[in-house]
């Protein structure tokens, strides 16, 4: 009976001391906060998978509107004013998006695997992060700033990102902010 008794306590004072230990690193260690720090270990990891599950399971299948040249032609000109500081342009990356933690990702650039940006993400996965925002990424949430049709025609365009685009389009992407 007294082991029982001593086991019990055990597991109680174990359940008690740990947060108290994770209080105490959070409280008075030196967690990773700043955009400088190294990652928590397994932080992409944890991160990665609820966020994914969430976009396939909410992100709609089929856009509501065409990839028409006039609807492209609007992404492009709404992507240069609201996404290209962080996200960069054609043959300009965005040394602001650089910086940040994670770094966000240069739209109009291959990635290691030769897929430009986003091109191989289902314009439906494009239009949630662009509606929804990233928490603790700097990805804000543009459903109160952008229409759902202005949030389709970014979305249609960051698809196209690797197919010629059409000749307006091209230019918004292309040329450099301030020119």
């Amino acid at each position: 009976m007294r082991s029982a008794i001593v086991f019990i306590l055990g597991i109680v004072a174990g359940l008690l001391v740990l947060p108290a230990i994770a209080y105490a690193y959070f409280a008075f260690g030196r967690p990773p906060v700043a955009v400088a720090d190294d990652a928590f270990p397994f932080e992409k990891q944890i991160v990665r998978v609820p966020l994914h599950a969430r976009m396939e399971a909410e992100m709609p299948k089929q856009p509501a509107i065409p990839a028409s040249d006039e609807n492209l032609v609007a992404g492009a000109t709404i992507y240069r004013e609201q996404c290209a500081s962080c996200h960069g342009l054609k043959e300009h990356p965005s040394s602001f998006g650089a910086s940040m933690y994670p770094r966000a990702p240069q739209l109009w650039e291959k990635h290691k695997n030769g897929v430009v940006g986003v091109s191989d993400d289902e314009p439906g996965m494009t239009y949630w992060r662009a509606k929804n925002g990233i928490r603790l990424t700097g990805m804000p949430s543009y459903q109160k700033l952008l229409s759902d049709t202005q949030l389709w025609q970014v979305s249609l365009l960051l698809s196209k990102a690797d197919k010629p685009l059409p000749a307006a389009a091209e230019e918004a992407v292309s040329k450099p902010i301030g020119k």
